[in-house]
């Protein structure tokens, strides 16, 4: 079944538009709590939130729709993705649901679902919910609607929680950190668990007025971070997006290090403790570097398509714990159900802190092999894997470069572009490669 509604990522969508808006957030809460009702006789929903001046409005449409459905709600305010996740499970609540629409500016904002074990929801139950969205509506009785509380003190659980996963014989005495939390969901969290971990916290982006959320900061625009470390001689820097689900870090050189590199760290991190770390799951864009660091340590690594989700199903069918994609989504399912950037970032801290060693001398074994993308734009209709002479380029390419590059072409998701990627360890070669597979890829 072709799903209308749901993405790869819950329901996303521009403020006001055919699906976010009060209207269809109702409905939509309606019909998932009729999907509830099948199997539960009296279901209890967590609503969790950003900092967009539109969460408002949508919270207030949810709850209203679960509670005419006779579900009833907990309201959690703003706290992160991952909180949320977090609270539904230790609160055994039927489902958790986020407004939020992560790394987007605060015009746009979505929906998405927690299940009661705090993982993302299956093709199936999403396509359940797109049916009872189809069906007329069933108002239940006066005796038997839902009804509404805030949870006390949501974001200090989830502060605790994200503590508890640090090592409690380590500490982060003596480190000065800069913590951006993009005027995001973590504004109010972020600083307070690296401060109660002992460092000495400096925060930027974390004064949301429900408008700025990722505007100029957070994982989206880690620059603002690099100089605020650089200004304060920070040790580190930490930046999140504006529902917490992405980090990047920064290291007191002002140096960036993406989700390639974190995810390698959060491998040798385990390692360190003398753990057996089986394989890794990284994205068809993760840098070949990793893929060949780990294997040459012994461990299995596969790539999934890109997006987190689908890095958790591939983790899962393979029994592992470890993935992560470039642009910050990390997994650690030892630790946290979903992606989790403050999670993260402490298993990334507490590998700097039990081995005395920054991230760049951790890293200085792992050279990112050089990438070059370029989007071609492709004409209405256009069917680039009918190309032959983008086959045929391509495969000249992949011959060429054997085992010290990697090609990759896939459509875009959102707009009519055609992603073209080499990656090789010189970088004019990688340049030069790509350019020949964009101007095949023109030819129709």
């Amino acid at each position: 079944m072709a799903r209308k509604y749901f993405g790869t990522d819950g329901i996303r969508g521009r403020v006001g538009q055919s699906v976010i808006n009060p209207d269809f957030a109702l409905r939509l809460a309606h019909a998932v709590g009729r999907v509830l009702k099948k199997t539960q006789d009296r279901p209890v929903v967590l609503i969790g939130k950003d900092t967009r001046i539109s969460g408002y409005m949508l919270e207030a449409a949810m709850e209203a729709g679960f509670n005419a459905a006779g579900v009833d709600v907990l309201l959690l305010g703003p706290l992160p993705t991952p909180g949320v996740a977090y609270l539904t499970r230790t609160q055994r609540a039927s489902l958790g649901v986020v407004i939020s629409a992560s790394h987007n500016p605060f015009y746009d904002n979505g929906i998405k679902f927690f299940s009661a074990q705090g993982s993302k929801l299956d093709d199936a139950w999403e396509e359940a919910v797109e049916a009872a969205l189809e069906e007329s509506p069933q108002w239940v009785e006066s005796a038997a609607l839902g009804k509404t509380r805030r949870l006390d003190d949501a974001a200090g659980r989830y502060i605790e929680f994200c503590k508890s996963t640090f090592d409690s014989h380590l500490s982060l005495h003596g480190l000065r950190i800069v913590v951006d939390a993009a005027h995001g969901a973590a504004y109010h969290i972020a600083p307070k668990v690296f401060h109660e971990l002992g460092a000495e916290v400096i925060a930027i982006g974390c004064e949301p007025n429900g408008m700025n959320i990722n505007d100029a900061v957070g994982a989206t625009h880690p620059e603002a971070l690099a100089l605020a470390v650089r200004a304060n001689h920070a040790h580190y820097g930490v930046a999140l997006d504006g529902d917490a689900d992405r980090l990047l870090l920064v290291d007191n050189a002002g140096r960036i290090y993406n989700g390639d590199e974190l995810m390698y760290l959060m491998v040798q991190e385990r390692l360190q403790r003398g753990e057996k770390v089986e394989g890794a799951v990284g994205t068809l864009m993760t840098n070949m570097a990793v893929e060949v660091a780990l294997k040459q340590q012994g461990i299995g690594f596969v790539r999934a398509k890109v997006g987190d989700r689908y890095v958790l199903e591939a983790l899962n069918d393979k029994g592992w714990l470890i993935g992560g994609e470039g642009s910050g989504h990390l997994l650690a399912l030892d630790k946290q159900t979903t992606g989790d950037g403050l999670v993260s970032a402490l298993q990334v801290m507490q590998c700097c802190v039990r081995n005395g060693k920054t991230l760049a001398q951790q890293l200085s074994e792992l050279t990112l092999f050089p990438q070059t993308l370029i989007n071609v734009r492709l004409a209405p209709g256009q069917d680039w894997k009918q190309n032959t002479r983008l086959t045929q380029t391509q495969a000249d390419i992949e011959r060429q470069l054997g085992e010290t590059g990697r090609v990759l072409i896939r459509a875009s998701g959102t707009e009519p572009l055609l992603r073209v990627m080499v990656e090789a360890r010189d970088p004019a070669l990688a340049n030069r490669l790509a350019q020949q597979l964009a101007d095949a890829a023109k030819a129709s």
